[in-house]
Formats: structure tokens, C-alpha cells, sequence
């Protein structure tokens, strides 16, 4: 116990040193000694290693210490993203914490903050570890599912172009797992990954993933079957990804020949789909623009 209130005390000292305090600004040398204090006695990484045993207010301290001194800038340098880039296990005990309930959600925390910066976020997303992401936004603590999918999103839309590189290297694991999360039990799961399917999908950067994606027809049979989902909001988000199959004017043969195999009944479904969005002048316009394209598919 009484170790726990040095701890305590000492953390608060740190934060208020690195963050000033409502009457005083942090002072730039002490704050610049502290970080390199930080840095040469490990003291970074055995916060972090030990975050379960720190109290609940040293824990929300830590993350503070933690983002702030990751915001530090001298210059065009970012000292502590140079030295988590050479430290990157920091960022694997960060994701691991998505598996102790008790510090998920600081972890969390941290790990969005590294996200900003493009180095860290490389790291994260050609690790194998990338992949834990999978498990974690399946867990069954709402809480915990939701922070990782935060996560999950953010590395998946911060840095675009990095986005895309890692995305095209990676196309068939990734598409695997994703499919799960698509067919997922979890309702909250299934239709934010929807969600953020379309995103990617129609942002201009990942081209390249999206011409591969609708030229595969297991994927617009997944797509074609979530219009169906008894939940009107996955059918709205699964229409945002089936337009673009139906929409792009390249399609792969074996494209065409689901749409033409289906034609009347996809006509007959696309009339009749959601009709009460009435106030929705753009998705009328979009599902108008759909029954014509159907329509209009000859074959080949």
C-alpha cells in the first residue's frame, strides 16, 4: 500500500512537470531532462509493463505522461517516436493489453496516440501482431470490442497511402479474417465493419484493393446475401458496398454473370428496398441508378 502511494505521488509529480499546471507553463529544460530520464532508465516500458499493479488514478496519470511526452516535438523531431521506433516491443505490450480488462482501455489510449504518427503505425501494421486486432474486436466486453475497433479503424484510414501499400502486400490474410467479421454473430461488430469495408473501398487511394475486391464473385454473393440481414441498418451499409460492384464499369465476367443470372429478382428487390428512407434523396438517386444498370446488363 504504501508503495502504491509513492507511486501515485511520483506519477502526479511526472505529469505536472511535463503538462505545467493551470498557473505555471511546464518548464522546457526540466521537461526535456525528465524525457531523457524516461528514455535512458527504461522507466517508459516498465510503466507500461506494470500498469495492472498502479492504482486506477496512476493509470489514467501514465497515459497522460505517456501521449504527452509522445506529442513532444524539438524541432522536426519527435524524440520519443524515434525511440519507441527502436523500442517497438512498447507497442506490442500496448496491443497485448487489449486482453487484460482491467488496463484494455488505457492501452487503448496510447495506442491511438502512436497511431498518429506514421512510423509507429507501420510498425503496428506489417507486424504479425496485426492480426490479434481480429480477436480483439470480437471479444465479448462491449467496452473492450468497441476501443479495439477504434483502434482498428483508425489504423486502417490515418495514413493512406502507407494504407494501401500494406493492404495490396497483404490482400489474401487480410480478406480472409475480414470476411469472419463480416459474417460475424456480433450485430455491432458485423455492421462497423461493413462500415469501414465501404470506406476503403471507395477511397480513391486503395483503388488497386477495390478493383480486387469487386472482381471476386464470393464477395458480391456476401454482399448480395447482408441486403437480405434482418437488420435494416447492415442491408443500408452492405447496399454501399454492392453498388460498387454493380456500378463499376469493368466488371470480371463471373460479375456479370451473377447479375444477369439474378436480374429480375434483384430489379424486383432494389424497387421495393427501403422504401421508407424517403427523405434520402441520394440513396433513392443510387438505388434508381442500380435497378437501370441491372437492367441494362446484356450478355456478353
Amino acid at each position: 500500500e504504501q508503495a502504491s502511494e509513492e507511486v501515485s505521488k511520483s506519477l502526479q509529480a511526472m505529469k505536472e512537470i511535463l503538462c505545467g499546471t493551470t498557473d505555471k507553463e511546464p518548464p522546457t529544460e526540466i521537461v526535456a531532462q525528465l524525457a531523457q530520464e524516461l528514455y535512458n532508465s527504461g522507466l517508459l516500458v516498465t510503466l507500461i509493463a506494470n500498469l495492472q499493479l498502479i492504482d486506477f488514478e496512476g493509470k489514467k496519470d501514465v497515459s497522460q505522461i505517456f501521449n504527452n511526452i509522445l506529442r513532444r516535438q524539438i524541432g522536426t523531431c519527435s524524440p520519443t517516436v524515434d525511440y519507441i521506433s527502436a523500442h517497438p516491443h512498447i507497442l506490442f505490450m500496448l496491443l497485448k493489453g487489449y486482453e487484460s480488462p482491467s488496463i484494455a482501455l488505457r492501452c487503448g489510449i496510447m495506442l491511438r496516440e502512436c497511431i498518429r504518427h506514421e512510423p509507429l503505425a507501420k510498425i503496428i501494421l506489417f507486424s504479425e501482431q496485426f492480426r490479434d486486432f481480429f480477436k480483439y474486436v470480437e471479444m465479448s466486453t462491449f467496452d473492450i470490442a468497441s476501443d479495439a475497433f477504434a483502434t482498428f479503424k483508425d489504423l486502417l484510414t490515418r495514413h493512406k497511402s502507407l494504407v494501401a501499400e500494406f493492404l495490396e502486400q497483404n490482400y489474401d490474410p487480410i480478406f480472409e479474417d475480414y470476411e469472419k467479421l463480416l459474417n460475424s454473430e456480433n450485430y455491432v461488430t458485423k455492421r462497423q465493419s461493413l462500415k469501414l469495408l465501404g470506406e476503403l473501398i471507395l477511397d480513391r487511394h486503395n483503388f488497386a484493393i477495390m478493383t480486387k475486391y469487386i472482381s471476386k464473385p464470393e464477395n458480391l454473393k456476401l454482399m448480395m446475401n447482408l441486403l437480405r440481414d434482418k437488420s435494416p441498418n447492415i442491408q443500408f451499409e452492405a447496399f454501399h458496398v454492392f453498388k460498387v460492384f454493380v456500378a463499376s464499369p469493368n466488371k470480371t465476367q463471373p460479375i456479370v454473370e451473377i447479375l444477369l443470372k439474378n436480374q429480375p429478382k434483384l430489379i424486383e428487390f432494389l424497387s421495393n428496398f427501403q422504401k421508407e428512407r424517403t427523405d434520402d434523396e441520394q440513396f433513392t438517386d443510387e438505388k434508381n441508378y442500380l435497378i437501370k444498370q441491372i437492367r441494362d446488363l446484356k450478355k456478353p
